[in-house]
Formats: C-alpha cells, structure tokens, sequence
C-alpha cells in the first residue's frame, strides 16, 4: 500500500503543479532593448541639479536586467557639441552602469539638444553604428524645458524609427511642445517634476522601460488627423532581404480595403484621404526571402473633422476695447487678430485651447475694425473666420446733450 500512497502522493503534487502552472500562464519573456539616456550637460543647468539628474539616472539604471542578450545603455551628453559617455555594450550590470553615470562631469556649453538627438539616430541607434535590428529602442530625455536648436524634427526621426521617447522636465519646459517630443500617448511618457523629486518617479519610469522593451507590438502611429494619419515601424526587413504589403481597411467595410507595396527598407508610410472620425484596422506583412516574420496589426481612428469657429460674437464694447467670443472648434490654439478696416497696426492675440473668447485692448475711439479668429489644428491645417466691429466715441469727444424739456407747468431754466 505505501508504494501505491507515494505514487498517488506524487500524480497529485504533479497535477497540482500543472495546474497551477497553466493558470499563471506562460512566463513573459524577458526585456530586451537598447536604452539611451540624453544627460542635458549644458551650462543652462546648475551643478546642484547636473547632480541630481545623475544621481536619478542612476537609481533608474542600477536594477534593470543589463547584458549581451537583454538590455544595453548608452549616455549621451548634451552640450554644444554632442558627446557619448558610454556606448551600447560597455557595460553588462546595472551596476557599472550606475557607476559610468555617475562618474560623467558636466560639459557645459549651449544646450543643443536636436544635434544631440540627429548624433543619436546616426551614431547610435543606426544599425551600420552596430544597433541591434529588430529589438525595442527607447530613449529617455532629462530636461530643464528648453533648447538651442529644433528638436521637433530630429526627435521624430527616432520615432520613425521606433523609438519609444520619455522625456523628464524638471518644471521650466514649454509642456506642448514637449507632448509632441514625446510617444503617444503623452500623458504615459511626460513627467512633469521638481529636481529634488526624481526619485519618487524612478520606480514608475523603471516599470515603464522595461515594458516598453517587452517583445510587443512594434509598428506605431502618429501624426494622427481627420483625414490620415503617418505609420512607422522599426527596421524588419533590408532592401534585399524581402518587402511589405501595408493594408488599410475601415473597421466598418472591411471589404474596401487599401494596399500598398513597400521595399524591405522602408520604416514608414502615410495614409492620406482618410474619412474623419474613423477606425481603421492597419496589417504591416512583412514578406521576408531569409526567414519568417510575424506581421503586425494596428487600430487608428481619425479625428473628428476638422471645422473653424461657427460664429463670432462682439460684445462689451467700448470706446477703446472690446470682447470677441466664438463657437469653440476643438482646436489647438487660437489666433486672434483685429486691425482698423482703413489700414494700420494689426494686433494679434494667442488664446489657448480650451477658451473660447478674449478682451481686445488698446483700441481707437470711434474706428471700424476687421477681427479675425483663426483656429489652429495638430495638423498644421487653420480654419478662420471674421467679423466686423465699430468702437464708439470717446466721451469726451461727445458733444453735450440738451438738458430734457420741462416737465407740464414746469419751467425751463
């Protein structure tokens, strides 16, 4: 009986383990990518808060899983001229990481942040600089906010290429334009935070890295307005390896799709002509002479469509302003501009998105005026709309009402 017990010990133990195996499911596979820290050296930045920015970079690099076949590290200096501390591969723990980047002194210099981003792209994460094809690649960007040079298009070269953006601001940053800089959406790739309090995100940002490097979806989209919308993927294929067939088909009419032939070199397409409001299911079929690749699936909708102020309204008018209000359009911003009908100085207003009217000061008594109220989109596309409007006289300029007639059985003055 003993024997019997201990084999029947052992199936159940065996079975119980099975189970429980089953309902934890298969082990995610471990993350795997190139990260780039972009270290702002520049003498816009005191010694106090360089330090700090170090000393976070390091707490965010000490623990994550480092090595030849996991992930690797890189820190980029920017500064007049842009300058690596350590490239990808030097560095196999957490540890000699945080140690190199701890180690890095401050450079001084302008604060030339596209030029460190374009140096990135060619030096670091191009494959003939020896990137690895095919694995996640994710930058992340310590910032005070600001830049001497452009870094809108260099930044989306990266994206292009697939490269997931965090940007940290230390508070002073124009926080639109560093949406855009950032991946979509914004609001899981933009930390907003004071210098003294890097570490309460470090273990957030941390998780976040390492998800962006799970093996995942890779083919992204931006750029996204109500008539189309811009695809990038990271390079799968080589332009004699194979090529891809793009495909686009509303979600609603499956049957009509849209397809597009690319060679194995292309990282990117934009679908233009699109109906707003839309969801569209994209496939990325990479079709590949060496070996299989897997393809990819995405689901973008359009935005709604894009449409100017409905009306303006005039109001509070007096002799040297006014109030301008309009039906709000969804825009990003708005421009508003009021001049005098018969030439002269033209005065221009930002409003922010969101409101929808603004006083209109330092205007002339008794002058016709042209406003105009422009609505500015994320696609770079405007829509406007005018009106006229008349201040009155001054006061003083007035002439003097006749006293009121007397009254029955009165007398005049």
């Amino acid at each position: 009986m003993l024997p019997w017990t201990a084999l029947s010990l052992a199936l159940s133990l065996a079975l119980v383990w099975a189970r429980s195996g089953a309902e934890r499911g298969p082990r995610a596979a471990a993350p795997q990518g190139d990260l780039l820290f972009l270290l702002d050296s520049s003498a816009s930045v005191t010694h106090y808060e360089f330090s700090r920015v170090r000393e976070f970079l390091g707490q965010l690099a000490a623990p994550l899983p480092l090595g030849p076949g996991a992930v690797r590290a890189s820190l980029v200096h920017v500064s007049s001229r842009p300058h690596s501390e350590f490239p990808f591969g030097q560095h196999s723990s957490g540890a000699a990481v945080q140690d190199a980047i701890l180690a890095a002194a401050q450079l001084m210099g302008n604060t030339n942040t596209g030029l460190a981003l374009a140096y990135a792209k060619e030096q670091l994460f191009a494959e003939a600089a020896g990137a690895r094809p095919g694995v996640p690649k994710v930058l992340v960007w310590v910032t005070d906010g600001g830049s001497s040079d452009a870094v809108g298009p260099p930044m989306q070269e990266l994206k292009d290429l697939g490269v997931t953006v965090f940007i940290v601001s230390t508070g002073r940053g124009n926080r639109l334009e560093l949406s855009a800089a950032a991946s979509a959406p914004a609001e899981e790739h933009l930390h907003f935070v004071d210098v003294d309090d890097l570490p309460i995100i470090a273990r957030e940002l941390r998780g976040s890295i390492l998800d962006a490097m799970q093996p995942r979806q890779q083919l992204r989209a931006s750029e996204v307005t109500s008539s189309g919308f811009r695809l990038a993927w990271p390079p799968l294929l080589t332009a004699d390896s194979g090529y891809y067939v793009l495909e686009l088909a509303p979600g609603a009419e499956p049957a009509a799709a849209r397809r597009q032939q690319l060679p194995g070199n292309a990282t990117g397409w934009t679908w233009a002509g699109l109906d707003p409001d839309t969801d569209y299911h994209v496939a990325l079929l990479p079709e590949s002479n060496l070996h299989p690749v897997g393809p990819q699936h995405l689901r973008v909708r359009t935005l709604p469509e894009e449409a100017g102020p409905e009306r303006i309204v005039i109001s509070h008018v007096r002799p040297s302003s006014l109030r301008v209000s309009w039906a709000p359009a969804g825009a990003l911003r708005y421009h508003v501009q009021v001049g005098p009908l018969r030439g002269g100085a033209v005065q221009r207003v930002e409003v922010p998105a969101g409101r929808n009217g603004t006083a209109l000061q330092g205007l002339a008594p008794g002058t016709a005026y042209l406003v105009t109220v422009t609505a500015a989109f994320r696609s770079g596309r405007e829509r406007a709309l005018s009106a006229k409007a008349c201040t009155p006289d001054s006061e003083r300029s007035r002439a003097p009402r006749p006293p009121p007639p007397p009254g029955p059985g009165g007398r005049g003055p």
